[in-house]
Order: C-alpha cells, then sequence, then structure tokens
C-alpha cells in the first residue's frame, strides 16, 4: 500500500480531509475571531495569482479598479428593502466610536454613540450606487466600468476556511449602461470572462448558467454564475454575475439625461469571485498526499531542494542549483517567465520534498552529489506522484533536457489537472431522470457521492416555486443553475408535471 502525507483520506472523511490540506499546505489558519482566518504565505500567494491574472481580464475589458470604504451607513441601505433583507442576519454593525475603562474592562463609551450606525461592508451596490449618482449627469458620462479589490464580512453562523467565512476577500465589478441590452451584454461578458479564466488558469471545469429566482442575488432582475463539481460530488459556486436592472439606481437615484434631453435611471450590474475559489481548487485538486497547484496560480512552479550532506560538496551543489535556477528563470511557461525557487531551508531534503509535495507545488527537483556529477536532475511531477509499483516517481532527467523542456512540462501538468477534473465532472452529471421519485431514488441510493443531476422544469415562480424548493430542501438539494449551453426542454417537470421550459441543475451544494 501506499504511505499518503495525509493522516486522513478524502474516501473516510472529506470534510476532515479538506481541513487536513489546509493545515498541512500552510494555507491558513484560526485567527483568534469566529469565522476568520489568517491566510500564510502559499495561500496567499495562490490569491495573489489569481488577482494577478483575473485583473488583467477585468481590464482588458474596458473596467478601472477603484477603492471605496468598508464602512457604509445604514440609511444606504435602507433605501432598498430587498437588499437589506437579503443581507441582514449577516451585517456586523458599528454603534460608537470610542471604548472606556470601566470596572477592569474595556466597555464602548455611552457618550461615543455614533449618530447612524455603520455597516461592515457586505457588498458595495449601495454605497457604489450613490457615488454614481454623483458621477453620472448625462449620456455621456455612461457607462461607468469599475472594479475593487477588497475585503467585506458577512457574519455566516456556519464557517469553513476559504468556504465560507466571516471575513473574506473578493472583486467586486460594478457598472451603469444607458440600456437594458447594454447592461445584459455586460452581465454575460463578466460571466465569460469568469468562466474562461476557471478552465483555463484554475483548471477547474465549471458550467455557466443562470440560477433561479429563489437564488438571485437580492435585487437582482437576474443572476448567472459558475458552478464547479467538487470531488465530493458537491457543487461550488465559484462566481456570480447580476444583471440588477434599475432597481439600485431607482433607489439610489443614478439618473442620467439621454440624447434627446429626458431623464432616465441608469441600468445596472455587478459581479464578483472571492476566496472561495481558492477552496474550489483544493477540493477539485487535491489528493490524500495535499494540495495539487495548477502551475498558472502556482506561486513557485518548480522549487529546487539540494540534497546537502554538511560537508565539502554542498558548495558546489548549491552553485549547481543555483545555475539551475537562474537557466529556468531565462524561460517562459504558460505566457508569463518559469517561478523557479531554491529551497536552502534548514531541514532535511526529505522534510523539504514532502513539505512541497503536500503544498501541491508543480514539480519538485532534488539534486544530490550523484545527480551533479551527471549533470542531471531528479524531476517529481505533483500530477503524477506515483510509479505502478506505488513509489515515488522521480525521474532522472539531464539538466539541460529538463530546462529545454520545463515550459512543456508545466504545460502539460495544467492541461492534465483540467482534463482530469472535466473527465470527473462529465461522469457525474446524470440526465434523464424524469419524475421527482426518480430524483430522490437517485440522491438516496447514490452512495456518498451522488453527483448533480440535471432535469427538465416548467421554471415555476412565487409561491409554487417556494413550494418546489421546499421540497428539494428537505432532500438537502439545492437549484445551481440553468446551463446556457443545455438542450432544450422536450418533456415535462418533474416537479409540477407541467410543459418543461428549461433544464436545470439540481445537486448538494457548499
Amino acid at each position: 500500500m501506499i504511505k499518503r502525507a495525509l493522516n486522513v483520506t478524502r474516501e473516510a472523511d472529506f470534510a476532515a480531509w479538506y481541513q487536513a490540506v489546509i493545515t498541512e499546505a500552510d494555507m491558513a489558519e484560526e485567527s483568534g475571531v469566529r469565522g476568520c482566518m489568517v491566510i500564510r504565505p502559499w495561500g496567499y500567494g495562490i490569491w495573489e495569482r489569481i488577482q494577478r491574472l483575473l485583473d488583467d481580464r477585468i481590464k482588458a475589458t474596458g473596467h478601472e479598479n477603484c477603492y471605496f470604504p468598508l464602512f457604509i451607513p445604514l440609511s444606504y441601505f435602507e433605501k432598498e428593502a430587498e437588499h437589506v433583507d437579503g443581507f441582514a442576519k449577516e451585517m456586523a454593525v458599528v454603534t460608537h466610536h470610542r471604548l472606556i475603562q470601566k470596572d477592569g474592562r474595556l466597555v464602548p463609551d455611552p457618550e461615543a454613540k455614533l449618530e447612524e450606525p455603520l455597516v461592515v461592508r457586505p457588498t458595495s451596490e449601495t454605497v457604489i450606487g450613490t457615488a454614481m449618482a454623483r458621477w453620472v449627469q448625462s449620456w455621456r458620462d455612461l457607462p461607468v466600468l469599475i472594479n475593487q479589490w477588497a475585503n467585506v464580512v458577512r457574519w455566516e453562523m456556519r464557517t469553513r476556511m476559504f468556504l465560507r467565512t466571516a471575513e473574506f476577500l473578493w472583486q467586486e465589478g460594478h457598472t451603469a449602461h444607458a440600456t437594458v441590452d447594454e447592461a445584459r451584454e455586460e452581465t454575460m461578458k463578466m460571466l465569460e470572462v469568469y468562466r474562461e479564466f476557471a478552465e483555463t488558469c484554475l483548471a477547474m471545469p465549471v458550467v455557466a448558467g443562470e440560477k433561479p429566482e429563489n437564488e438571485r442575488f437580492p435585487g437582482a432582475v437576474a443572476t448567472y454564475s459558475i458552478e464547479a463539481m467538487m470531488q465530493d460530488g458537491k457543487a461550488l459556486q465559484a462566481g456570480t454575475s447580476h444583471f440588477l436592472g434599475t432597481t439600485f439606481s431607482s433607489a439610489q437615484g443614478i439618473k442620467f439625461q439621454n440624447a434627446e434631453g429626458q431623464q432616465e435611471l441608469a441600468q445596472t450590474t455587478s459581479w464578483g469571485v472571492s476566496t472561495r475559489m481558492i477552496g474550489g481548487v483544493i477540493m477539485v485538486h487535491g489528493d490524500d498526499d495535499g494540495l495539487r497547484v495548477p502551475p498558472r496560480i502556482a506561486p513557485w512552479q518548480i522549487v529546487i531542494v539540494p540534497m546537502l550532506r554538511d560537508n565539502d560538496e554542498d558548495a558546489a551543489l548549491i552553485d549547481y542549483c543555483k545555475g539551475l535556477q537562474a537557466e529556468l528563470a531565462k524561460g517562459s511557461a504558460l505566457g508569463e517567465p518559469v517561478r523557479a525557487l531554491l529551497d536552502l531551508k534548514a531541514a532535511k531534503a526529505a522534510t523539504k520534498r514532502w513539505g512541497w509535495v503536500k503544498k501541491g507545488a508543480p514539480v519538485v527537483i532534488e539534486v544530490g552529489g550523484r545527480d551533479m556529477a551527471g549533470g542531471n536532475v531528479s524531476v517529481i511531477r505533483r500530477d503524477r506522484l506515483y510509479r505502478e509499483d506505488g513509489k515515488l516517481d522521480s525521474a532522472v532527467v539531464a539538466k539541460g533536457d529538463f530546462v529545454a523542456g520545463a515550459a512543456g512540462l508545466l504545460e502539460e501538468i495544467q492541461a492534465r489537472l483540467h482534463a482530469d477534473a472535466r473527465a470527473r465532472m462529465d461522469a457525474n452529471i446524470v440526465r434523464g431522470v424524469d419524475s421527482f421519485d426518480a430524483l430522490k431514488a437517485h440522491f438516496e441510493g447514490a452512495g456518498k457521492y451522488p453527483g448533480w443531476v440535471e432535469v427538465q422544469w416548467s421554471k415555476p415562480e412565487g409561491a409554487e416555486l417556494d413550494a418546489v424548493v421546499e421540497r428539494i430542501k428537505a432532500l438537502k438539494l439545492t437549484f445551481r443553475n440553468v446551463p446556457l449551453d443545455a438542450t432544450p426542454a422536450d418533456g415535462t417537470c418533474v416537479f409540477t408535471g407541467q410543459p418543461a421550459v428549461e433544464r436545470i441543475l439540481v445537486a448538494r451544494a457548499y
């Protein structure tokens, strides 16, 4: 049997395995504040890569970065009833601006109560909408295309690192347009940016589609999402894009004079992804030895570990490894310079090797005295860690050949991680379920990892939809989205028995 680096497997306990990966890969740790985490350098390095690659894409579509305050006056939310209802239970509120000593303790000073409570940013539609109302006067001021990278606070009751935390990092885009068509085009454009980014950079296959009415962002006319399948078969909403219509422009007074001199309300959108994507990367690509990071988002793509012996040969071995690092840095892979690290920490080579395996560095290079003498390196691929006999797959390669092939190797690893995840997702979406009883039977009888089911439905609304949602909630299921590329409906709704109008994905979810 192969001895794995983690003390728990995905099969034995997926939730415990997920936490073990975060811990053993030095991704994050508890902060002392319920639901908040300290993101350690390796985890934050992955987030920085996500930021850089996604920020380039956002700017390429014409958006500019900005920043808005963390604190939002409560009155801003009160202008939009549906929006405040959607976030009311999750809002953290600042009511005082000073502390005093009382009976040996620090307490809020009763004399320092704020005239108006301030909400710690759960999302920024209200505060940005207020600014847009100042900025937009004429049709010539449109469109407004902005984005901000920030932190937000939503006081979640049940938290899990990266997936659902009280404070998390994200980007949120906000735009205002003169027409419905322009705003809807923007909504779909950014959904496609997210889809392409997830597939290309995270190696994470996703399904892009529209959310049903009950899953819309509070105040949105339409919400679209990208949904990813985790290795336990559950769905993860990895990003959303919302067409807001005039909901917020009406509440915040975002008006403009059109070319004919008439006053109109602007059409707005918002869209965002967060550090939740990192949780998705863990659960899509991780294995029982830890994390596997796709090369595009790996802080270090190649890690060089010299096998030092505390003897006279060490200096020459370090120089040999430095030369390898310099040669690699001259090359490029996946459109960027190769990121290679020489690990000279004071630890045993085997300890460092397994540390990088658990962190998921795409390639680990070990170099010993025999390798140096022969002009070679020993190569470990994180996507293919073991040979068929169960032993670690460490291939001895001529140093020059490895340098020449490094770009191709990283591209191959990126493609293989995506292909494996795509094959797994495609194999675990069940179609052809034509009744509620069959849907129920599938999720009750498919074992620990039932995957997703695509069913036909009549797109019920209002009370009728509420009744359907209660039925699937009883099975611990949720509606994910209506895939944009789904086959047209041709049967009856499995929930209402009425003629179906579209197909929708049903799954258990994070």
